[in-house]
């Protein structure tokens, strides 16, 4: 525990009301000359401080409080001039700061201090303020319009592999703050603004009322002269508003400069001497003309010439040190080269495997480059955020990547850098599939649709319409290449579900439920069963999103048994009313069915180990069993259905075991997994007779 800094925190916030409450007071009571000398003095120590803030960050976010510094500032910044106010009314004198302004800075002239007051004000108002208020403005518009673009270049990066999540959170992290900030210096640029015309105000009003008071003897209780009253009052009124309007004038330019900022890595003064010495032929140029206008011109030439030799020295001097960093620059490369090469490789960065790749040729992409108008990269987001909502399984980040070894139009797939699918596309060309009812044929390119292997023709945008309208689906070819891989991530995903994934999901369910999960994990069951038992669902594309159903059952059932398979099917049978929905949405379902004998026979070839059941038929009875199969699932092909097997619930998960090699897309499911009001038909039976 931090106590130091807990009461550094504290004390600071102690300090900061106390402050607030502070300048508040300062407007109900009257204060000593003394104190308003010293509260004169820290107002302009303030305002230094400011301005030298600003110009030392690197970039605008880095003073992130300016808004809320910038009230506090002015509503200081009015209670003295109240103070002061209260004072010079009452007692014809403000301290000795106010007076000093008043006397030295404006020369004791009356005019000479007005004058320098007014184009102090003219300058903050006119120039300063309202050019900061512009840009903060505009700042802050243009910031929130650019929000959801850099939203989508940061995707972009994240997906490309080019940044990592921590920093993509971060980068999000300070986009927001930007919108923030730019947000509030639009409004808090109106203090500054208004700060000025309350101090032309209140200084038309001191004099005023200094002259009244003075002439009348209120205050006093002797009248003065008009001339000694306007003396008096005009001057010390004039160094109140000097001494307020210069803190408030740098204070001003700290806001000018802050919002006109933009992110650089070195701090301003670096910057703006390295910009304006990079080209030294300009200084050359200057030099030489203050020469010839020192020489040709009734200008004074002690003054034009001196300066312009001291710019042509100075251009030489820069010159010189530019041609000097260009060769040391050049040497440190060469040796940084040098080093590199001696250096023995790091191997530890080539171990990295990407869960997912997509490599593509250099003519896909235009697809994948924003600037070129390709939304790849945005279709790869949403497949991550469609598996997640269909199946409720987190999805690494995918990797894009182009690849000048594949031919300009080919694109492969990677799960865990091993190539798993692969595909071509033809550019300027869609693709139409005749979904089975369309007799009219139209001219095109033969293929075959990578994602589910249906045939396919390649045609123009001029037969697009045609096609259309014929009743052909019409697919684009990043919509081709968005399918593919999701189907592929779809059917690997089971794969891809490491134990971090079941960790953040176990943490996830924890926040709403954590009685349940106290109780399971790691009690009960470890995350590496847990990992088992949702890829065994995720394989069969069951949906894990109901993970409170799936961890509840696990509870119930995994002091029962600790074997993984039989696990699933418990699970699987909590969430029969889900796997009804998703397999059996027909009014009437027909499925195949397995012969009792043959079941029996199944259940007498399963042995147990150490490791689990499993299933030993002998090789000829596995090969009646894929015969028989194979018929029944070619004559649901021919009529256009699914192939759904249905059989008890003991047989389910060594049957799918026995046939996912033959037949990996067979539906296989148990009587007990089939939703009461669901009907279903049994049109073909499997048997070995």
């Amino acid at each position: 525990m931090d106590v130091e800094g807990g009461f550094c925190v504290k004390s600071g916030n102690m300090f900061l009301g106390a402050f607030v409450i502070s300048i508040i007071m300062m407007i109900i009571i009257p204060l000593p000359q003394w104190v308003l000398d010293i509260f004169f003095t820290i107002n302009i120590a303030v305002a230094l401080i400011i301005l030298l803030n600003t110009l030392f960050s690197k970039e605008a976010t880095d003073m992130s409080m300016f808004p809320s510094i910038l009230l506090i500032t002015t509503l200081f910044r009015l209670a003295l001039n109240i103070s002061s106010t209260r004072s010079i009314l009452g007692e014809g004198y403000a301290g000795e700061v106010v007076n000093a302004f008043g006397s030295f800075v404006a020369g004791g002239n009356i005019v000479l201090g007005a004058v320098v007051f007014i184009i102090i004000v003219i300058i903050q108002f006119l120039v300063i303020t309202k050019g900061a208020e512009r840009v903060a403005e505009v700042s802050a518009r243009f910031t929130l319009d650019a929000m959801p673009g850099k939203q989508m270049a940061i995707d972009a990066d994240l997906n490309t592999g080019l940044i990592d999540e921590a920093e993509a959170k971060a980068r999000r992290k300070k986009i927001q703050e930007e919108a923030q900030f730019y947000g509030a210096m639009d409004g808090a640029s109106k203090f500054v603004k208004n700060d000025a015309i309350a101090g032309i105000i209140i200084t038309f009003i001191n004099i005023i009322g200094g002259l009244i008071l003075g002439t009348t003897g209120i205050t006093t209780g002797k009248p003065m002269p008009l001339s000694e009253a306007l003396q008096v009052y005009t001057i010390l009124t004039i160094g109140d508003g000097l001494v307020s309007q210069i803190p408030s004038l740098l204070i001003s330019t700290a806001t000018g400069i802050l919002v006109t900022k933009t992110a650089t890595e070195s701090e301003m003064s670096s910057d703006l001497f390295k910009q304006l010495g990079s080209t030294p032929m300009v200084f050359q140029i200057a030099g030489g003309t203050l020469i010839v206008l020192g020489i040709t011109t009734p200008l004074p030439w002690y003054i034009m010439v001196p300066v312009g030799i001291l710019l042509i020295a100075g251009a030489n001097s820069i010159e010189k040190n530019i041609k000097l960093q260009t060769i040391s620059e050049e040497v440190s490369t060469e040796d940084i080269e040098a080093e590199e090469v001696r250096r023995p490789e790091n191997v530890v960065s080539l171990l990295q495997i990407d869960p997912i790749e997509l490599e593509f040729g250099y003519g896909i992409i235009p697809l994948a480059d924003v600037n070129q108008g390709g939304d790849l990269l945005d279709r790869v987001v949403m497949i991550r955020r469609q598996i997640a909502l269909e199946l409720g399984a987190i999805v690494p980040i995918i990797r894009l990547r182009d690849n000048i070894q594949l031919s300009p139009n080919q694109y492969i797939i990677k799960i865990k850098g091993v190539e798993v699918a692969q595909g071509e596309i033809l550019f300027d060309h869609y693709m139409a599939m005749n979904p089975g009812y369309v007799e009219e044929e139209i001219d095109g390119i033969e293929t075959i649709e990578p994602a589910f292997g249906l045939p396919a023709l390649w045609i123009s945008e001029s037969q697009r319409e045609k096609a259309e309208m014929l009743g052909y689906t019409v697919v684009d070819p990043p919509s081709i290449i968005a399918t593919h891989l999701t189907e592929v991530i779809k059917k690997h995903l089971h794969e891809l579900l490491s134990r971090q994934d079941v960790q953040t999901l176990i943490n996830n369910v924890k926040e709403k439920h954590p009685a349940l999960i106290d109780e399971l994990v790691p009690k009960i069951l470890g995350i590496g069963e847990i990992q088992k038992v949702l890829a065994n669902l995720l394989k069969e594309s069951v949906s894990i999103r109901d993970l409170v159903t799936i961890f509840e059952t696990l509870a119930d059932y995994g002091t029962v048994t600790r074997d993984t398979d039989l696990l699933t099917e418990y699970v699987r049978q909590s969430l029969g009313r889900a796997i009804s929905k998703k397999f059996l949405n027909q009014k009437a379902n027909n499925v195949i069915t397995l012969d009792p004998s043959l079941e029996q026979k199944v259940m007498d070839a399963v042995q147990q180990s150490e490791q689990g059941s499993y299933l030993a038929l002998d090789p000829q009875t596995t090969q009646q069993i894929f015969e028989k199969l194979t018929r029944e699932i070619n004559r649901f092909n021919s009529i256009g259905q699914q192939p759904i097997l249905l059989t008890s619930p003991i047989v389910r998960i060594y049957f799918k075991k026995l046939t996912e090699q033959i037949a990996p897309d067979l539906v296989v499911l148990s009587y007990n997994e089939v939703d009461s009001n669901i009907e279903v038909q049994s049109i073909g039976m499997v048997s070995l007779t």
